[in-house]
């Protein structure tokens, strides 16, 4: 069980600049995006670090959703900088960026495939010190502050992938749910599908004693490793918080209870599946975002086309709960009631029915785009679709049923619409 230190409270961001006075750091790089650069919280990253006499650089160039074009311009800033510790100001894409860049940056000769995941890259342990990096998420979502994985587009495959180890984990996590105000509403809903799926998948994963064969040697033990009982408790009370604040932190701006709670749900499930992992719902959504064509989401303030992370994962939820009902029926009921299912006359058949009827109304209620269809994509796009979700072999191989091509293509076909 790994997980990064974590401390949670309206207006810690401020102490972040006595922080890295105290890890003895002396040149800093701040990494965030063109629009958080504007924003108060990185204002409040700044003022903390000249406060307390930190020199640092500021690379404001993340892209969100980012690329490996995207890596490759901030690893050679990081390289360029030799800095000696790094603060990540943004969501996942911002704290994923600055995780490959602390990698590459600390291992100099190693080329790019080396540490992305097989079966694109080389998926090589990592055996480099890395340097400290302090993550300060303002969305509500990836939970990345608490994880050792790095997502991006794969551009000449059109595929998302990623880098996953327990040495990316952030030294510190500074979660201050005053940064969740400045979110607007389709934002925090897309975000909190993101944590809403964390801890479906994680909770539902095929259990680590089920997984085989064991690793020859501890540095080769995956950094997800199925559900298992210190993860179950993370998903499960996350699971619990989207059930009663996420409508709520959606539907007014001002709700600072709501909001306070969405923040502290992506960062418990964060530990839940940073440990356990996801399954289908990741797995499938990694194409679902990489061959996207015209779709652009509300609220974001973006000039490229972008299905917004937590919208491409919650989409196939209900078709991909269905199909991995047979497994855990009783765990299926579990999660259907804990999000306001009647599930006192289920039968373990109806498992899976009864859990993807909830999540279509969760997501009806929210005002999700009804299905792969209203985001641009037809039945002629699914074998592109299963075609990207091949590779996907870290996330896929932890679903508890295993599933052929055959299997995926009726998932997407099932996707399609929602309603």
């Amino acid at each position: 069980m790994a997980v990064s230190n974590i401390r949670y409270g309206a207006g810690v961001t401020k102490e972040v600049g006595m922080d890295l006075q105290n890890m003895g750091a002396k040149n800093v790089c701040l990494m965030t995006d063109k629009n958080l650069s504007q924003l108060p919280p990185v204002q409040i990253v700044m003022d903390s670090l000249v406060t307390n006499g930190i020199n640092f650089k500021v690379y404001d160039n993340v892209r969100v959703e980012p690329t490996d074009r995207s890596f490759l311009e901030a690893i050679e800033f990081a390289r360029k900088g030799a800095f000696d510790a790094y603060v990540a100001v943004g969501g996942g894409s911002t704290m994923d960026t600055c995780k490959a860049a602390n990698l590459y940056a600390s291992s100099l000769h190693s080329d790019f495939l080396d540490y992305v995941s097989a079966p694109i890259g080389k998926g090589k342990p990592v055996s480099v010190p890395l340097k400290p990096l302090i993550a300060v998420p303002t969305t509500s979502g990836t939970g990345s502050e608490t994880t050792g994985i790095a997502i991006f587009d794969y551009e000449q495959l059109k595929v998302k992938i990623g880098i996953a180890s327990r040495a990316l984990k952030p030294t510190l996590g500074l979660v201050d749910p005053r940064h969740t105000l400045h979110m607007p509403g389709r934002v925090v809903a897309n975000s909190g599908f993101d944590v809403l799926c964390h801890a479906l998948e994680s909770y539902s994963a095929l259990p680590y004693h089920m997984r085989s064969p064991c690793p020859s040697n501890p540095i080769f033990r995956p950094a997800y490793q199925g559900s298992n009982p210190v993860s179950d408790i993370w998903a499960v009370q996350a699971l619990r918080i989207v059930a009663k604040y996420l409508k709520r932190a959606v539907r007014n701006p001002d709700d600072l209870e709501a909001r306070s709670n969405m923040h502290l749900a992506s960062t418990f499930a964060g530990i839940g599946f940073g440990n356990a992992g996801v399954h289908l719902c990741h797995g499938m959504s990694y194409p679902i975002s990489g061959l996207v064509k015209t779709y652009k989401a509300k609220d974001y303030n973006v000039d490229h086309p972008l299905v917004p992370h937590g919208l491409s994962v919650v989409l196939t939820s209900p078709a991909v709960f269905t199909f991995t009902a047979q497994m855990f029926p009783e765990r299926h009921l579990e999660m259907a009631e804990i999000l306001g299912a009647d599930t006192r006359t289920a039968r373990a058949a109806d498992a899976g029915p009864v859990l993807a009827d909830t999540l279509r109304k969760f997501l009806f209620d929210l005002d999700v785009d009804d299905g792969l269809a209203a985001i641009g994509y037809s039945k002629a796009d699914i074998p592109a679709l299963v075609k990207g979700t091949l590779p996907q072999e870290r996330v896929t191989k932890l679903a508890p049923c295993p599933q052929s091509e055959e299997d995926l293509s009726a998932l997407f076909e099932a996707s399609m619409k929602l309603y």
